[in-house]
């Protein structure tokens, strides 16, 4: 299994939210150059990265510092946010982005993703972020008609290969992962799940392994120290 350490970028700090409220939110490091470089340390392979401003703009304000932990991090890079059509796409690509996350807009435009996955293929990801059963957009700020397996189905169906599945209850409560959602989405898709959201112990890193999950997202936890990195990095080497 992939672990992903997480910034989620605002103003060009390394933040956290709660369950996606941008009014709760924490800055836990103003470099996030220097927070991904601790991470590489650690033995992290991977870096997952969240433009919280163009999630809800469809922008890139934080181009410049996604591009320096692109280069600078030594971490394969996958960047997601506001990236609503194949020009901003390919800008990431051409930068040295590892993959490409697209989330409201594939929603909302179903041809532009098949596009982009036609042209891009496994650099080309889907954020399925969840709330109640249905799917999430603008940043988690509105909520969509879209049923969770249902939309995945159809995603499977265009070729994506890769779902970072989000459960958005549990997102920086570091009360637990929903087990059974990615369980479940193991079980009935052929997808390479990513599980985010409330990843909180070793334990939960485990029981993730344990599934079958592709991959798993490391947000506060990492942070606030209840899950050691390095730790984590070498229960999934075993």
């Amino acid at each position: 299994m992939h672990l992903f350490p997480a910034i989620d970028l605002h103003s060009g700090k390394a933040v956290r939210l709660i369950r996606g409220d941008y009014a709760q939110m924490t800055v836990y490091n103003d470099d996030p150059v220097a927070q991904a470089a601790l991470f590489c340390a650690a033995g992290a392979e991977y870096l997952h990265v969240v433009d919280l401003e163009g999630a809800k703009s469809g922008e890139t304000p934080n181009f410049v510092t996604v591009c320096d932990l692109i280069r600078t991090s030594g971490l394969r890079v996958e960047i997601g946010g506001g990236i609503r059509d194949l020009a901003t796409v390919e800008r990431y690509i051409d930068a040295g982005a590892f993959r490409v996350i697209l989330g409201t807009a594939a929603v909302e435009n179903p041809a532009f993703l098949r596009e982009a996955a036609a042209k891009h293929g496994d650099k080309i990801a889907v954020g399925v972020d969840v709330r109640d059963g249905f799917v999430a957009v603008k940043g988690w700020t509105e909520l969509s008609t879209r049923k969770t397996f249902d939309f995945c189905r159809e995603i499977q169906d265009i070729g994506v290969q890769t779902v970072i599945c989000t459960d958005i209850s549990k997102d920086g409560l570091l009360s637990g992962t929903n087990l059974d959602l990615y369980r479940d989405l193991s079980a009935t898709l052929s997808l390479d799940i990513v599980a985010s959201g409330g990843v909180s112990t070793l334990d939960d890193v485990r029981a993730l392994l344990e599934i079958g999950v592709y991959g798993a997202i490391l947000g506060k936890a990492v942070y606030t120290g209840a899950i050691d990195l390095a730790a984590a990095v070498e229960i999934c080497k075993a």
